[in-house]
C-alpha cells in the first residue's frame, strides 16, 4: 500500500493534465477576497528532483512537461501552469525541478488560504514537512487523507478545495474515492472537489468516472466536469497507464471553455502515437 512514490513519475502526462487544471481552480478561488481551504488528501513530497536517480529511472517528465518547457504561444491555461513550475525552478530556463500539488498550492496561496496536507508515506511524509517548515498557513499530518476529511470540512469561510489523487495502486482505492467524494458533498455541497485517476485497461478505472457522474449529478450543487487525455494506446499486454482524467465537483464555469481550447495542443505535444484523444464533457447548474 505505501509501496509508491511520486518521485518515479513526477512531470508524466498525467502531472501536466492534473496541475494545469489545479491551477485553473485555483485562481478561481483567488478571484474573490475571502479565505480558502485546500485539503490534498494524498500530497506526496510536495517537491521533485528530476536530475536524481528515480525521476532519471524512467525519464517520464521529457514526454510530460519536458515536451511543454520552453514553448511560447500556448493557451493561458496552459501558461499559467508552466508559469508556475517556472516559479518551482527560480524563474531559470533549465527545468531541473517538478512541483507537487502542494507546493502549487503554496504558490497561488494568499496570507488568508489554507493548506491541510496528507502523506502516509514513510519517506515522503517528512520531506513534505521540512518542505512547508515555518509556513503558518500549512499544517501536515502524516495520516490517511480521506479518513482526515470529516476533521476539515466544511471550511470556516465555505470555501475550499478537496484534492485526491491517490496511487490506485490497490482496487479498493476505487471505492475510496468514491466514499470520500459521498463524505465531501455531505459536509460541503457547495465546495469543489478535483479527482485525479489513470486511465487503464483496468475495470474499475473505467467504471469509476461513471460512478462519480452519478453520484455528482445526486448532490454537487454547480454540476460536474470530468476531462481526460489519453497520450496513446495500452501496451500489447493489456498494463501500464496509457492516459488520465480528472473528475471536478462544482467546477468553475470558465473552466470547460479553457480546457477546450488545451486540450488540442495537449494531445499533439504530449501524444505518443495511435491513439492519442481528448475527452471533455460536463453538466453545469
Amino acid at each position: 500500500m505505501l509501496a509508491y512514490r511520486h518521485a518515479f513519475h513526477a512531470g508524466n502526462h498525467a502531472d501536466v493534465l492534473k496541475h494545469a487544471v489545479q491551477v485553473a481552480l485555483l485562481r478561481h478561488l483567488n478571484a474573490k477576497d475571502k479565505g480558502w481551504r485546500l485539503v490534498d488528501t494524498h500530497a506526496g513530497a510536495g517537491l521533485y528532483q528530476l536530475n536524481a536517480p528515480q525521476a532519471q529511472k524512467r525519464l517520464e517528465f521529457v514526454d510530460g512537461i519536458g515536451r511543454l518547457w520552453g514553448s511560447g504561444g500556448l493557451p493561458p491555461l496552459l501558461s499559467d501552469y508552466i508559469a508556475q513550475v517556472r516559479a518551482c525552478n527560480g524563474g531559470a530556463g533549465d527545468l531541473t525541478r517538478y512541483p507537487g500539488s502542494p507546493l502549487i498550492s503554496q504558490q497561488l496561496a494568499r496570507e488568508q488560504d489554507q493548506l491541510r496536507l496528507f502523506e502516509l508515506h514513510p519517506t515522503d511524509a517528512p520531506l513534505l514537512s521540512q518542505l512547508f517548515d515555518g509556513d503558518r498557513r500549512v499544517e501536515i499530518k502524516k495520516a490517511d487523507g480521506f479518513a482526515a476529511l470529516k476533521a476539515q470540512l466544511p471550511p470556516p469561510t465555505r470555501r475550499g478545495l478537496v484534492f485526491m489523487d491517490p496511487s490506485y495502486e490497490i482496487k479498493t482505492d476505487y471505492q475510496a474515492v468514491k466514499v470520500a467524494c459521498e463524505e465531501v458533498m455531505r459536509r460541503f455541497g457547495e465546495g469543489m472537489i478535483a479527482v485525479w485517476y489513470p486511465q487503464l485497461v483496468l475495470r474499475e478505472s473505467q467504471q469509476l468516472p461513471v460512478r462519480l457522474k452519478v453520484l455528482a449529478r445526486e448532490h454537487a450543487r454547480k454540476g460536474w466536469l470530468h476531462v481526460r487525455l489519453t497520450v496513446g494506446e495500452p501496451g500489447p499486454d493489456g498494463f501500464g497507464m496509457f492516459g488520465s482524467g480528472m473528475f471536478i465537483f462544482n467546477p468553475p464555469h470558465t473552466l470547460g471553455a479553457a480546457l477546450r481550447e488545451s486540450l488540442p495542443v495537449l494531445v499533439e505535444r504530449l501524444g505518443q502515437g495511435r491513439g492519442a484523444a481528448q475527452l471533455l464533457e460536463m453538466d453545469l447548474k
